[in-house]
């Protein structure tokens, strides 16, 4: 009887690192911050009893442990995107728990959904939401109207190129400068053949929704916040990722 107690209390404890490995992965993919993940694992693991856990997270990868005989774990992180809803749902699936309103299967059954729901916005939202933003983006950097459909326009054929290249191609940072070489290219040949005016604002606009602007906010709240390792990473990709949109524009001009 006290082996089955024994078995059955190591088998909870292997669920609650599984739950909280869980949700730590699909925050990271999902584009949280560093400090946001590791107190969300800590939360939820004391929430379910367990004080003493020690998480590490990087953006490649997490390492939870907690004291006593139960082996360290460790989870690979591949591919980050940016789906802030799927962040808000793990934050409130930890608010549950904490309240005691999900037990731990019930949790991890929860987290398991939400891991393999697709929650990102239609393919054509996206590309039309980033016209419209790229046509704003140009009136904010003191562009002319005139200017503004042919922004709207290398925009929106900019991002769909962005994600088209993206499907097709896993090589990091090749897609942005592919994306930003055609914004490029557009813009010259509107203003060429006399359908935009001013060039760099139109080129300005269009690329801003290729901008890694919340790799750039996390970079700085993580080094904030103490965590240097994913601060300088997340940085660093945010640097390469706004110099391949550089290059790509920077070669239509040179060639």
């Amino acid at each position: 009887m006290k082996e089955n107690n024994i078995e059955l209390a190591e088998l909870e404890i292997k669920t609650i690192i599984e739950v909280c490995l869980l949700a730590g992965r699909i925050m990271m993919q999902s584009g949280a911050e560093t400090y946001r993940v590791e107190d969300t694992m800590t939360r939820m693991a004391e929430s379910f009893g367990i004080t003493n856990t020690h998480s590490f997270v990087t953006p490649t990868g997490i390492i939870f442990s907690m004291d006593g005989l139960n082996p360290t774990r460790l989870v690979r992180i591949s591919t980050r995107s940016t789906d802030l809803e799927k962040v808000a749902r793990v934050n409130q699936i930890s608010r549950q728990i904490a309240s005691g309103k999900l037990q731990i299967n019930e949790a991890f059954q929860a987290l398991k959904k939400l891991d393999d729901a697709n929650l990102a916005f239609p393919i054509w939202l996206q590309i039309f939401a980033a016209a419209i933003a790229s046509g704003c983006f140009l009136i904010m950097f003191k562009g002319i109207w005139g200017d503004f459909l042919p922004a709207v326009a290398v925009g929106g054929i900019g991002f769909s190129s962005l994600l088209l290249i993206h499907h097709f191609t896993k090589v990091k940072f090749f897609a942005e400068f592919a994306a930003s070489f055609v914004i490029g290219l557009l813009a010259v040949l509107f203003v060429t053949y006399g359908f935009g005016e001013q060039l760099d604002k139109i080129i300005i606009g269009s690329v801003m929704p290729l901008v890694p602007g919340l790799l750039i906010t996390n970079a700085v709240r993580d080094l904030m916040a103490g965590h240097f390792v994913s601060g300088l990473s997340k940085g660093a990709e945010a640097f390469l990722t706004a110099f391949a949109i550089g290059a790509g524009v920077a070669a239509v001009f040179l060639f």
